[in-house]
């Protein structure tokens, strides 16, 4: 099974790039950059991975990311990343970064974007084909998304669209109205994370206030089967992060995901790592855990890689490539 989960052709659409800042990498740029951290050893920090809800992970998240200093910082750990997904089968690649994390700290933009796009830029000799989507942090104003997509702007060619991430709860969609206004008006495609801690509620408001093309978590839906019907009608994509879900508490046990109801209800679900190097397994490892604690087969498997490549934000052209490919080498596993 891990032989054929490597070998499924998929796109990870939910990847928050400082995410993938593995403990050993960030020991080694604190030393580059001359940063002291609290935590003496490699062990020692991976211990404090013990969360008990998002914001407790948002905690530490923060404090690792003060390591990123320079370009090379961000274009080796992309490259870190982009090399991992290579090995797990990841032909596309939709990357989230957090500019204000970095911003707010006095590292300009385009270092953060130079960076990764230094990595982004040669991903194409590990066939992987990649997207950079700038999230908004939720927990700051609306304002300050505003201007920090203003700020981005002059480097629009390196945006595929624009995300929402961070403290979900008490931060509604429609604080953040006038900043996918602004990215709408620039051509750049749409996505928030709802409905992981958050209420139903925060996946119709992304989907009506936010215009939304895809629903980041939203597992939550579960409890509203109007919007389970909606979601399924209109093919929006979810994508759902199991070991995330494990990781924060959002399920107590991968045995009772709620990825299964979505499924059976239609839904576009798909597969992702989140933030790998918090959460215990990058999207292979995510993909293994739905067989050992679900019991799902190759055609469930299939089923989710397909949805992947499906909702990517590519060409027409270059999916229909895409999935005509996948389904002549895969089309007999699918239910």
């Amino acid at each position: 099974m891990d032989a054929f989960i490597k070998r499924l052709p998929k796109a990870e659409l939910h990847l928050h790039i400082e995410g993938t800042l593995e403990p050993e990498m960030l020991f080694e740029f604190a030393v580059r950059n001359n940063i002291e951290t609290r935590f003496g050893s490699v062990d020692e920090l991976r211990a404090a991975y013990d969360f008990t809800d998002l914001q407790s992970f948002l905690d530490i998240y923060y404090e690792g990311a003060n390591v990123l200093r320079t370009e090379q910082d961000f274009e080796d750990m992309t490259w870190a990343y982009l090399e991992r997904a290579a090995a797990d089968g990841v032909q596309r690649a939709e990357i989230f970064f957090d500019p204000q994390t970095h911003t707010d700290r006095g590292i300009p933009i385009e270092v953060v974007i130079g960076g990764i796009g230094a990595a982004l830029d040669r991903s194409d000799t590990l066939g992987i084909s990649c997207g950079l989507i700038l999230c908004f942090l939720r927990h700051l104003s609306g304002d300050a998304a505003v201007e920090t997509l203003e700020q981005a702007l002059p480097y629009k060619d390196r945006l595929l669209g624009v995300g929402l991430d961070s403290s979900e709860v008490g931060n509604p969609p429609e604080n953040f109205a006038a900043a996918y206004d602004l990215a709408r008006a620039e051509d750049l495609h749409a996505v928030a994370h709802a409905g992981e801690e958050g209420p139903p509620s925060y996946i119709w408001g992304a989907l009506d206030i936010l215009g939304v093309e895809r629903i980041d978590h939203g597992v939550r839906a579960v409890e509203d089967d109007a919007l389970l019907a909606r979601l399924a009608a209109d093919r929006t994509p979810l994508t759902v992060c199991p070991l995330s879900n494990l990781k924060l508490q959002v399920v107590g046990d991968l045995a009772d995901h709620p990825l299964p109801r979505l499924l059976d209800a239609g839904t576009m679900a798909t597969i992702n790592s989140d933030d790998p190097a918090y959460f215990g397994g990058y999207v292979g490892a995510n993909y293994r855990a739905l067989v050992d604690s679900l019991g799902f087969g190759e055609s469930e498997l299939t089923t989710l890689a397909r949805n992947s490549l499906e909702a990517a934000f590519v060409e027409p052209s270059e999916k229909q490539v895409h999935l005509t490919g996948f389904d002549a080498e895969f089309g007999a596993h699918s239910a």
